[in-house]
């Protein structure tokens, strides 16, 4: 196409620039209008993908048909099927009545679908349908529908990734990407740049009666050679702030600074160093301090484990050689647990104790010490010769023994002594 059509292209859309990137874009709209198929339009956020489906429409043979442009990524998930399909009268909560959906309004005319890579994966088999077919039930229905659409889609997600990745049907982006169009971002269009920014700015001095904001060469030289991650709309955004704020109405590179991020790239996980090799010093001190105090309560553990070992042996010793007066607190809480059948695991030397209050393991030689005592025996002897030297005073004797009266009461009619 000549310079002087894209010329007017651009004046009719308010299109400003003249890279090679953003004309040979152009170009392709303009080839591909004439024709029914289907477009998907691949840039970065804010470099002005939505433009190109209107040119697209505005010079085709559908431009006196509807055109719907539709943000697949603000539309829930639950709703998005009725929306662009339509829905049956009753067939979910709030459908009271029947509706089209944007492929039968838009019937003969163009859909655009902004964010497609947003859609749901069952949304995107529906889509891969009308695209073959023409054909699509709305929810809740039966009876299959026909439309005549054009589809124009665009997204600035990574597409092939997302196919690799299964949140995009393989299938529907080759049917979408019969004809790709790759809009160029904002950081590779050069002088397009400063052509941006002075329209930005005239059109702020002219709605807002104000004078109108001017660059110093060090401040393009700045502007040119910034990364732009924001594309036109981060451009846009910062010429306004500029305009309404700024004191002065040439802008140098030190007051432009003020407005532009100082570091866009702030927000990677990873800090690396200006060698380029990443330093793990911090992990690996964090590493250091956790095992360390993780050792600490593993011994800590241990420790508290041979203690109650010991007090086991020592516990079922004196009860055996000192009868009653051997029987210490220690002994009177282990004889207050209600210890469940022993049971020994085959081909190893440790027992396992279940109780109430939790898991104890000893080796076998230990339980089998204790498991020879009849403790049952031990405890009522041991009641019924503290009862006796107390005359029968029930609390008496249960301070003596180191329990309860309510656990005295317990045994009492647990060994039929009442």
């Amino acid at each position: 196409m000549n310079t002087s059509e894209l010329q007017k292209i651009k004046q009719r859309y308010n299109i400003v620039g003249n890279s090679d990137g953003l004309n040979r874009a152009l170009d392709v709209a303009l080839q591909v209008a004439n024709t029914d198929l289907s477009v998907l339009i691949v840039g970065e956020s804010g470099v002005g993908k939505e433009i190109f489906p209107r040119v697209i429409h505005d010079n085709s043979p559908r431009k006196r048909e509807k055109y719907f442009a539709i943000n697949c990524g603000s539309i829930p998930e639950g709703t998005i099927d009725s929306e662009l399909f339509g829905h049956e009268k009753g067939s979910f909560t709030g459908a009271i009545g029947e509706s089209e959906g944007y492929f039968g309004i838009a019937n003969k005319g163009t859909i655009f679908l902004d964010e497609v890579g947003e859609l749901p994966v069952a949304t995107q088999a529906r889509l891969l349908r009308v695209l073959e077919t023409g054909e699509y039930i709305r929810v809740g229905g039966q009876e299959v529908k026909k439309t005549d659409v054009r589809i124009v889609a665009a997204t600035n997600v990574n597409m092939l990734k997302a196919v690799s990745e299964g949140r995009f049907r393989e299938d529907l982006y080759y049917r979408l990407n019969t004809i790709p169009i790759q809009i160029p971002p904002l950081r590779e269009r050069g002088e397009d740049i400063i052509l941006l920014f002075r329209l930005f700015a005239m059109q702020m001095s002219e709605k807002y009666q104000l004078p109108k904001i001017s660059l110093t060469e060090d401040a393009r030289r700045l502007m040119l050679h910034y990364k732009w991650p924001g594309n036109v709309r981060q451009l846009k955004n910062i010429t306004e702030q500029m305009s309404i704020l700024s004191p002065k109405r040439e802008i140098d590179a030190e007051l432009l600074s003020q407005y532009i991020p100082r570091d866009p790239d702030s927000t990677q996980l990873a800090v690396t160093s200006s060698t380029g090799s990443h330093s793990y010093e911090s992990e690996r001190e964090i590493l250091y301090k956790i095992l360390y105090e993780l050792r600490g309560n593993v011994s800590e553990l241990r420790s508290q484990i041979d203690d109650m070992r010991k007090q086991l042996n020592g516990n079922a010793n004196n009860s055996t050689n000192n009868g009653f007066a051997g029987i210490d607190n220690n002994l009177t809480t282990l004889t207050n647990k209600q210890l469940a059948p022993v049971t020994t695991h085959k081909n190893t030397r440790r027992t396992s104790i279940v109780e109430a209050d939790g898991i104890e393991d000893a080796d076998a030689e230990e339980i089998n010490d204790i498991e020879a005592l009849d403790l049952g025996d031990i405890k009522k002897q041991m009641i019924v010769q503290a009862l006796n030297k107390n005359g029968g005073n029930k609390l008496q004797t249960a301070r003596e023994l180191g329990i309860s009266p309510r656990t005295l009461y317990r045994r009492l009619r647990e060994y039929g002594l009442e």
